[in-house]
């Protein structure tokens, strides 16, 4: 006799620490909550059906000791949540997330099995095809969810033609369903993430987030928006959205951008800091600083209310505003980051970065002089890089001396234009999805016309060791933070990566 359900989805947050971020995942990496889970699973008890979450990352559990806690659950369907902290972290999670759908059908081969997110959504069949699940999403699977977890509660062999956004198997054959709309209400179907599903005592801030104190946790992280109005051709936020954007009859070229109300976001801030006693706290938003009115109004509920916030959110050069600083600040916004990516023009452009380096420049003094911190983050190996334009996107960042800086190195993540571009012309892309982890050993940029993924993995690597090892920078932050803070940044640049710079991987792109 079977057991009865008593979770109608189980959703899990797959993740190795120590593969994607090798011993900087130890400690020094942030532990981010599953916001996607999290929200995914409000929409789904907004729909009547009960849900859970298994955050395999945060409890350090191996596939098999995942695999053992979903047949102890015994959901009547279990998803894998395909989404990183941030768009571009999707990819680099697919083999824990592959290495868990395997153990979970090796150990209960019946068990009902989707796997969705921003990867999946870029590539639903290939990865149906690759791996050991039943079902893929094509969209942001929220409809999808709640279609599959009804059409099997009725009965045994559903109609998945009604399942919206689905691919599955019939009769040896990949079969698409019709796509689902966009979720546009996000107040009522999707307000908030179901922190109470979430072991929050686990999750800790990125260690820049507090030079100023080293206090890591409580840590939450909120959304307020969904989308990028912007088109950054490296970019992959959008691939979850597409499919639900040309059902509500929007435009390919154009990308959509939601937002929760000013006022479901206070509910969030109030859950956040009196329940669970969140000081530090994330705005994931691909770009919060953008619509000045919902900005404003979420620092005037933050001022009011007294709390004492850190916070950080991601912005651009050229939609900060100066008259926004004094209230961000007050607010308890101490950190903003922003995408400067290369320093020369000519590469900017070609990846539809367009603005001045002057204007990068007066933004962050700007910034800086309102009391905020900046975290700066940089690309190298765009198309058009060579090793003059990275060295000057080097020196750009040494004159800048931010507060904290990311160096990156290009990526064509899958659901970007560059993927495309790569695929079409034939460019060497990662032999694994562990490859496109910016902190693998495996890790394997993509190649620009003048250099091969070797020399741009090499010169990021080297880049970042100058940074942070230097007296100028060092000296920076022991004044602005502390000397403990100092010694902190010192032992974190002593850590030097596995990489494989190996000459298999000195191709050049044509």
């Amino acid at each position: 006799m079977s057991r009865k359900h008593e979770i109608d989805i189980l959703l899990i947050n797959p993740g190795d620490r120590l593969q994607t971020y090798q011993d900087l995942g130890k400690s020094l990496s942030a532990l981010e909550p599953p916001v996607w889970a999290g929200l995914m699973a409000t929409f789904i008890r907004r729909h009547g059906l009960r849900a859970a979450i298994l955050d395999a990352n945060a409890e350090g559990l191996t596939p098999q000791q995942t695999a053992q806690r979903v047949s102890e659950l015994n959901p009547l369907a279990t998803a894998i949540v395909v989404y990183g902290h941030n768009p571009s972290a999707s990819t680099q999670i697919m083999p824990s997330a592959g290495a868990i759908a395997t153990a979970i059908k090796v150990n209960n081969p019946e068990s009902l099995l989707i796997m969705l997110g921003g990867h999946v959504a870029a590539l639903p069949e290939q990865t149906l095809r690759e791996e050991n699940v039943d079902f893929t999403a094509k969209g942001e699977g929220l409809y999808t969810l709640v279609d599959l977890a009804n059409a099997f509660k009725e009965t045994k062999k559903p109609d998945l033609s009604k399942v919206r956004d689905l691919l599955y198997w019939e009769d040896g054959q990949v079969l698409h369903s019709n796509p689902a709309p966009l979720v546009k209400d996000l107040d009522n179907l999707m307000e908030g993430v179901a922190w109470d599903l979430l072991p929050m005592e686990l999750y800790r801030a990125h260690n820049w987030h507090c030079f100023d104190g080293l206090e890591r946790q409580p840590y939450g992280s909120i959304y307020t928006t969904l989308g990028c109005p912007f088109t950054c051709t490296f970019c992959c936020i959008q691939a979850p959205f597409k499919s639900g954007e040309n059902v509500i009859g929007m435009k390919e070229q154009t990308n959509s951008y939601r937002m929760w109300s000013p006022e479901s976001i206070f509910k969030q801030l109030d859950v956040l800091v009196n329940n669970y006693g969140v000081k530090n706290l994330k705005f994931a938003d691909e770009m919060f600083v953008l619509n000045q009115r919902h900005v404003l109004a979420i620092c005037d509920y933050i001022i009011d209310k007294g709390y004492d916030l850190n916070i950080w959110a991601y912005a651009r050069v050229d939609t900060v505003k100066g008259k926004m600083l004094d209230k961000l600040k007050r607010a308890g916004f101490n950190w903003l980051a922003f995408g400067i990516e290369a320093a020369d023009e000519s590469v900017r452009q070609d990846v539809q970065k367009g603005y001045q380096e002057d204007d990068i420049v007066k933004t962050i003094r700007m910034v800086q002089d309102a009391g905020i911190y900046i975290g700066a983050n940089y690309i190298f190996g765009l198309p058009e890089d060579n090793m003059d334009t990275m060295q000057k996107t080097l020196d750009l960042a040494i004159d800048i001396n931010a507060e904290y800086a990311n160096f990156y190195c290009t990526m064509a993540y899958p659901g970007s234009e560059l993927y495309q571009k790569a695929l079409q012309n034939g460019w060497r892309l990662p032999d694994s999805w562990g490859g496109y982890s910016q902190h693998a050993v495996d890790s394997l940029p993509l190649a620009t016309r003048y250099l091969s993924g070797q020399d741009v993995l090499r010169f990021r690597d080297n880049a970042f060791h100058k940074y942070f090892s230097s007296t100028k920078y060092l000296s920076f932050i022991e004044k602005t933070f502390s000397r403990q803070t100092r010694k902190h940044v010192e032992k974190m640049a002593s850590k030097r990566l596995k990489r494989d710079y190996s000459s298999h991987n000195a191709t050049v792109a044509a």
